[in-house]
């Protein structure tokens, strides 16, 4: 998540916000790719989590990566949050329980997705490493507790983690131990949107299967391949989930507004302040009768800041967010925009994508949504094995990325990082299932060793 928006054009009606939504469309030559990962700093002397304030905390790496990128600082108050690349357009932001973000520029290619991860994780050890910092690839915190786990001076988290233990069991270890790896995608048209989001509805447990890699919670296996995805179904019902009305006949902008401005809101930000508003509703604000602001008009940094507190597993704001995916190696972090890349940048794959999920109904997805966090590649779905599904979508993904023909200095096509995810098919094993084999075996019952096996 990076920077707050700061736009105080005021909004008057359900349309503007319609209308802001629509200028997202943009050509097929202007298509781009932002790919996000959160990562876990940890001690490298102890393997425990790693305060904000001290002399080797949070604050100084955030410092130290100001110096060395010279990039603006993220300021809430007298305190630094994270870091913006006014030029290219990426941001470092913090999440809740100090997981370590960026936000990638809008690129034109997996390659220069790549590049940009290079740079970056080679930049995080260069500042953290003095510091006795390191960083985990994993979809939780393997070890320690929430009570353990430091929390960000951030304003909008502390409204946020009040509110949390209101709507759901689990949000506060959504908030704190959980990390993700997403990319943004563009669309076309509104009709290019939809089948888009459809696809990735329909095919985000299929990610999630892939990716998971978060089987550990508090030192021991948690029962699941995907603790992360499992949080989320006891999160906050209200703006998380599968989003059956997106299949529905008449979906369009429209439509996710009218499901925007239902979901509560959890702030507004007034100069630096943020006014928590849990639970109230964004419409009495758009029509200037929200009573903890009488009077005021709803502001488009109010809306767009809103929207990315609605959580469901493909998201829309001006483009297209993946987010059923957990954090993982580096390899993995640029075969989640591949996947998605290939399947929805290529008309040809995008239709085919269509034509293998359009006859499952809502409850056969979300019945594989349920099941993939703890079934994984062994989970079903009209009558397959998710495993098979995940092996189908693939090879729709590599023929994509072919036809797209972006290709490196060394003439390969993007096709080539999704290497990991079709050895996991092959095998049949998520990278949470080889992690339980470790642990259950050379690592004697130990989750020590992942902070090795796993660091960046």
């Amino acid at each position: 998540m990076a920077r707050d928006t700061v736009d105080e054009t005021s909004l008057n009606s359900r349309d503007e916000l319609v209308a802001w939504m629509e200028k997202g469309v943009k050509p097929e030559s202007d298509f781009r790719i932002g790919t996000e990962h959160e990562k876990i700093p940890f001690t490298l002397s102890g393997h425990e989590p790693v305060p904000y304030e001290g002399e080797k905390g949070i604050r100084r790496l955030l410092e130290g990566m100001q110096l060395l990128l010279g990039w603006e600082p993220i300021m809430e108050g007298e305190t630094i949050i994270g870091l913006a690349d006014v030029t290219g357009g990426g941001a470092i932001s913090l999440e809740p329980g100090g997981q370590f973000e960026l936000s990638g520029a809008p690129l034109a290619s997996v390659h220069e997705t790549s590049v940009e991860l290079n740079a970056h994780l080679a930049q995080v050890r260069e500042v953290a490493g003095p510091l006795g910092i390191g960083f985990l690839a994993m979809g939780m915190s393997p070890k320690w507790s929430r009570a353990e786990t430091p929390v960000m001076p951030k304003g909008r988290y502390r409204i946020m983690a009040n509110y949390m233990p209101k709507v759901g069991t689990l949000g506060l270890d959504m908030m704190f131990r959980t990390c993700t790896v997403q990319v943004n995608l563009d669309f076309a048209s509104e009709a290019d949107m939809v089948q888009k989001m459809r696809v990735g509805l329909a095919l985000q447990p299929i990610a999630t299967a892939l990716f998971a890699n978060s089987p550990f919670t508090e030192g021991k296996p948690n029962g699941f391949l995907s603790f992360r995805s499992e949080i989320w179904k006891d999160t906050d019902a209200a703006r998380t989930g599968m989003l059956p009305f997106a299949f529905e006949d008449g979906f369009g902008f429209e439509r996710y507004v009218d499901y925007a401005l239902e979901v509560p809101m959890y702030f507004v930000k007034r100069g630096d302040q943020y006014l928590d508003v849990t639970g109230s509703s964004f419409r009495d604000l758009l029509e200037g009768k929200h009573p903890a602001l009488p009077g005021q008009r709803a502001t488009l940094s109010d809306w767009v800041n809103h929207l990315s507190t609605i959580f469901p597993e493909v998201r829309l704001k001006r483009f297209l967010e993946m987010r059923g995916a957990d954090t993982g190696p580096w390899a993995e972090l640029c075969a989640l925009p591949a996947l998605w890349t290939g399947l929805l940048y290529d008309r040809q794959s995008l239709d085919a994508a269509w034509e293998l999920v359009k006859e499952w109904g809502d409850e056969e997805r979300q019945q594989m949504r349920d099941n993939v966090p703890r079934l994984g590649f062994s989970a079903s779905i009209a009558g397959r094995k998710v495993r098979e599904v995940a092996a189908d979508v693939l090879k729709l993904a590599r023929e994509g990325l072919s036809r797209r023909a972006k290709l490196d200095a060394l003439g390969r096509d993007e096709g080539h990082f999704l290497a990991p995810l079709e050895q996991a098919v092959v095998n049949g094993r998520s990278p949470a299932e080889l992690l339980l084999e470790h642990y259950q075996g050379q690592w004697n019952g130990s989750v020590e060793p992942l902070f090795e096996t796993l660091a960046y």
